[in-house]
């Protein structure tokens, strides 16, 4: 047969182990893996001799801003960052305006994303009207996100909308989504508790940075401590498949693991921020509101690595959240008037291969949690996230000995700043391939606006 790609003289790594092989890829699929495909028929054919083939990486947590916010980012110049940083789908999230917390919205993004976006892509909707959710899950959204979070000093990037803070609302939209077979994916805060830590700060004229990353981590991190315990209960009872994001201290660490060894559906994620930017308070002090967020005291940013590791975290979410400097020059005089998050799609899979590099985390383990977990989890595996027959050729082409420096001048967000600024990273992504098509090569994005496609559980909609 006729091949439209053959990979050649490449290692394939999946989270499973290592073999070498080639790959023959045709109609957008892996066709053959062989070792006999040298002199195979191709329209093309690249020689990957001394690097190794992943699956793409799949990320389950992006702000693209796109509708509503469109001056810090939009789908085009998010997903140009997701294809130049290995990242063949994206799942978006829905603090747009208008939020997507009804069919009609939800329907008119995915519509919109699909005429911009050069990744394939899903969404998560905003879970947060009990009698849109059936209708919104039938249309096909990859999952639910609420936040239990409303901003304190700012508008964005919490509106209106998208947050439930309420705990009996909360309760009855876990109970509905739970009827849709849909993941749940919760950003845990207890509102009412960082109110009382926030006006303890104020009183005394605390508003920096450095007041805000403490706020943050105040009585032990207590305002994400409480608001995990509660979301453990209520998926106990009402068996939801509930994700849990930024979990990042050891009590949550624990809480967790219990639930899971009770045998309950609790799935976790973690901001590549807790592992390797905002874990060192040398850094907030250095970076400020361009590492904010929150702060992740060392204890608890040993327990997200070991997490990691040990695989009670479940998968690497970006939590892709860029803002203009000029929005986050606001917090080194006030940080809750500043918003927080920072562009990571571009970077996080090269900061996971340079761990590689320096022998923290295994290859393996980082195509679990970046890749074949993320599919799993979110009802796209085997056709995304993997490398076997008949999956969507989705590869990445990793140089395990290739260096790069991280630079603000090499970042395809339109907010043109990257927090990892200056670091120098090994292992780098030196091809993305989206359905047999090369959408990056050696940091080059090739893919135009419309070819990502919106993919639901495994089915194109």
């Amino acid at each position: 047969m006729t091949f439209d790609l053959v990979i050649s003289g490449g290692v394939i790594c999946t989270g499973r182990g290592r073999y070498k092989a080639d790959l023959g890829i045709a109609d957008d699929r892996i066709a053959v893996i062989g070792n006999d495909l040298l002199n195979a028929s191709t329209d093309r054919r690249i020689d990957a001799s001394g690097k190794i083939l992943i699956p793409g990486a799949i990320d389950t947590h992006a702000h693209f801003r796109d509708p509503g916010f469109t001056h810090k980012e939009d789908f085009e110049t998010g997903t140009r960052a997701a294809a130049a940083g290995g990242i063949t789908m994206a799942m978006d999230m829905p603090n747009v305006q208008p939020p997507t917390n009804t069919l009609d919205r939800f329907k008119a993004h995915i519509e919109d994303a699909g005429r911009k976006s050069l990744v394939d892509f899903g969404h998560n909707a905003a879970g947060t009207v009990p009698e849109e959710i059936p209708k919104i899950a039938e249309a096909g959204a990859t999952a639910f996100k609420i936040f239990m979070i409303k901003d304190v000093g700012r508008d964005y990037p919490h509106m209106p909308g998208i947050g439930i803070d309420d705990h009996g609302s909360l309760l009855e939209l876990l109970v509905t989504i739970a009827k849709t077979g849909k993941v749940c994916m919760i950003h845990p805060h207890d509102q009412e508790i960082w109110e009382y830590i926030t006006k303890q700060f104020w009183s005394q004229g605390q508003r920096n940075h450095l007041a805000y990353a403490k706020a943050t981590a105040y009585y032990n991190s207590i305002v994400v401590n409480t608001a995990i315990s509660t979301i453990i209960l209520m998926q106990k009872e009402t068996k939801v498949k509930l994700h849990i994001l930024h979990v990042s201290t050891v009590e949550s660490w624990e809480m967790i693991r219990q639930a899971k060894e009770r045998g309950q559906h609790v799935t976790t994620e973690v901001n590549p921020a807790a592992l390797f930017l905002s874990n060192q308070w040398t850094t907030i002090e250095k970076l400020g509101p361009y590492a904010l967020g929150r702060w992740i005291p060392d204890h608890d940013g040993i327990a997200s690595w070991n997490a990691v590791l040990n695989g009670n975290c479940d998968l690497i979410g970006s939590d892709h959240a860029p803002h203009t400097r000029e929005e986050k020059e606001m917090g080194w005089e006030d940080m809750w008037k500043a918003p927080g998050g920072r562009p990571q799609i571009q970077d996080y899979l090269s900061l996971c291969l340079d761990e590689v590099s320096r022998g923290k985390i295994s290859l393996e383990r980082v195509v679990q949690v970046c890749s074949e977990t993320p599919a799993k989890l979110f009802g796209l595996y085997p056709r995304k996230g993997s490398i076997q027959l008949g999956s969507d050729a989705d590869l990445v082409i990793v140089d395990p000995k290739a260096k790069k420096v991280i630079k603000n001048e090499r970042v395809y967000s339109k907010c043109r700043w990257t927090p990892y600024d200056g670091k120098e990273v090994q292992g780098i992504p030196v091809a993305t391939i989206l359905r047999g098509q090369v959408i990056m090569e050696e940091g080059e994005v090739l893919a135009k606006p419309g070819y990502g496609k919106f993919v639901s559980n495994a089915k194109e909609v």
